[in-house]
């Protein structure tokens, strides 16, 4: 009322207007004052504007290392932050957002390297529980997430209708049986070793699978098919689609009809390409294993308060409203409660697929490297020997079993053996002290072809005999030393091209043999023998309280290998499985 006309009593029945004009004038810049000054509290109350003009000046700089899929969202968030003024505690929030692969920045920061970046957002929370699980990994503060996706199977629309999308839903082994078995369809995906997305849908694939009967034999024989059409990464994966619809593209062999996949990657092809090249989106009746971006600050202690406070204020900003609507034209979820039907129609989503179901828990630590262990060996056959402490120490019990360390040991050895296929090559020694006559060592079975038969058994027969035999030698003492450079002179001489070459250590003590060689002589001796080209990494686990897990990472970072310590022995299997896994994993990066 007062901006554009006057009340009533201040509009007629004067002689002199000016007076009048004053007033008017007075209570209109008063009333912009009020307005612009409540504005503006408001906005330096939410961090979006501060005192003076001058912040981007000298502002708090940031380097955000961000998934790819999720880059190009957080850069648009920090341009608009930017042109925002966005500040914490008064200074400007400078953010520049580098897309890195969360794989590589995994390895990197559990390799104890200094990050280029302050702040880490993966596409996973598997990478962060990945680098925190390493003793001398950079530290990582996860605090929180800020967007999120579920996996699915798509595929071409004439592939989708073949197998009655959208109406006939499926499991996940349903759909991974219905494109494995007809090789017209292909299912392809990235690499579990170094995609989430991957990892992910294995993990529920292999758990499903397991609980079927011969249950680990149809998952590695599903993860065997799957292997032949698995891609490095993400982006890759999805250049394996055909290249056209024509029914020439569509029947090429090399092409996949279908891929595991997110739902934002499919919406981002989907909203990349013609309507002729969408993607149709299957969401597994049994849940689908979201990726969850966490946001975690890096190396944490080495930040200025200015930086970590900075970091927590951008992440702030992206929970607000407009930037929730940013991730979502991104393709990206933001809220667990509601779905988004414009990301779900453009990722080729379609109703009744379950696409409003809640994900599924998150897998454990131990089902992801279970699965990861079983899709290492079973992609590249194994070569391992096994080396295991019979010292008399192996008789102590393990507190709340009732059982001995051997015991648990063997029953976790049996567990392992499980998992590997008749073309992997495993073999078993055992160590005390003056064992065979002056070795500290005794082969008791070589390392063969599992499959191989020999009599009336098989390799596995006899190392499933060898194992449950194995007994703490009264009175022996722990040979480590001399035993280790036996067997890795054993398993680097006997090298197979084209396996996964590896020595498995465990043991529950320390060097306890007077007359051997010493560490530093141990350790010079095994990085002679150590060669990138024929790599067999030596993995070391120590057993319980009285072993020493410095030692057991020192001689085994000697070969590239790795050295772990475990408090329970049942602890041995999931142990093995994920020093392999990480084993395997460096040895393709080389």
């Amino acid at each position: 009322m007062g901006r554009h006309s006057l009340p009533d009593q201040y509009g007629a029945g004067t002689t002199d207007p000016r007076p009048r004009a004053r007033r008017r004038t007075v209570a209109v810049v008063t009333a912009l004052v009020l307005t612009v000054a409540g504005g503006t509290a408001a906005a330096v109350r939410s961090g979006l504007l501060s005192f003076g003009s001058s912040c981007q000046d000298t502002p708090v700089r940031l380097t955000l290392a961000a998934s790819p899929d999720l880059a190009p969202a957080l850069k648009a968030a920090a341009g608009r932050a930017h042109r925002q003024n966005l500040t914490s505690d008064g200074n400007c929030v400078a953010v520049t957002v580098s897309a890195q692969d969360s794989s590589k920045v995994a390895d990197t920061l559990g390799a104890g390297k200094k990050p280029d970046a302050q702040v880490w957002v993966p596409d996973s929370d598997i990478w962060v529980q990945r680098v925190t699980g390493d003793g001398g990994a950079t530290q990582v503060t996860p605090e929180g997430n800020v967007a999120a996706t579920p996996v699915g199977v798509a595929m071409v629309p004439a592939a989708a209708k073949s197998l009655g999308w959208p109406k006939k839903t499926y499991t996940w082994t349903e759909l991974a049986g219905a494109t494995l078995r007809d090789d017209s369809l292909g299912l392809g995906a990235a690499d579990p070793v170094r995609s989430a997305t991957g990892l992910l849908a294995l993990t529920r694939l292999s758990t499903a699978a397991a609980k079927a009967k011969d249950g680990d034999t149809r998952a590695a024989a599903m993860m065997k098919r799957l292997s032949q059409r698995v891609s490095e990464t993400d982006a890759q994966v999805l250049a394996t689609l055909p290249h056209d619809s024509s029914g020439a593209g569509q029947g090429n062999p090399g092409r996949n009809q279908a891929l595991i996949l997110s739902e934002q990657a499919a919406f981002a092809h989907n909203a990349a390409t013609g309507d002729d090249k969408d993607l149709d989106l299957f969401y597994p009746t049994d849940g689908s294993p979201a990726l969850d971006y966490p946001y975690a600050l890096l190396d944490e202690p080495e930040l200025s308060t200015d930086e970590s406070r900075a970091a927590i204020r951008f992440m702030t900003y992206l929970r607000q409203s407009a930037q929730q609507r940013l991730l979502e034209k991104h393709g990206f979820r933001t809220d667990d409660e509601s779905v988004p039907r414009s990301v779900v129609a453009g990722a080729g989503g379609s109703s009744p697929q379950p696409y409003a179901e809640p994900s599924p828990e998150p897998a454990s630590g131990t089902a992801l490297q279970e699965a990861l262990g079983m899709w290492t060996i079973t992609v590249q056959s194994a070569r391992i020997t096994t080396v295991v402490d019979a010292s008399a120490s192996m008789s102590e019990p393990v507190a709340g079993t009732g059982r001995s360390r051997m015991d648990v040991t063997k029953a976790s050895l049996l567990q392992a053996l499980a998992t590997f296929t008749p073309e992997d090559e495993i073999g078993l020694w055992e160590f005390s002290t003056k064992l065979d006559g002056d070795k500290d060592y005794r082969v008791l079975v070589p390392t063969e072809r599992l499959g191989d038969r020999k009599g009336s058994g098989t390799q596995r027969d006899r190392l499933s005999a060898a194992f449950s035999g194995l007994e703490p030698v009264p009175g022996g003492a722990t040979g480590l030393y001399d035993t280790t450079l036996a067997a890795y002179r054993a398993a680097t001489s006997s090298y197979v091209k084209g396996k996964f070459n590896a020595l498995v250590v465990l043991t529950d003590g320390v060097n306890q043999d007077p007359g051997s060689m010493s560490r530093s002589a141990l350790v010079s001796e095994l990085q002679g023998l150590s060669n990138p080209e024929r790599p067999v990494p030596l993995i070391v686990i120590a057993v319980g309280p009285e072993a020493s897990r410095q030692e057991a990472r020192e001689i085994a970072r000697a070969t590239g290998g790795s050295g772990h310590e475990v408090s329970d022995p049942a602890q041995i299997h999931s142990v093995i499985l994920q020093a392999i896994v990480a084993a395997g994993a460096k040895s393709t990066q080389n």
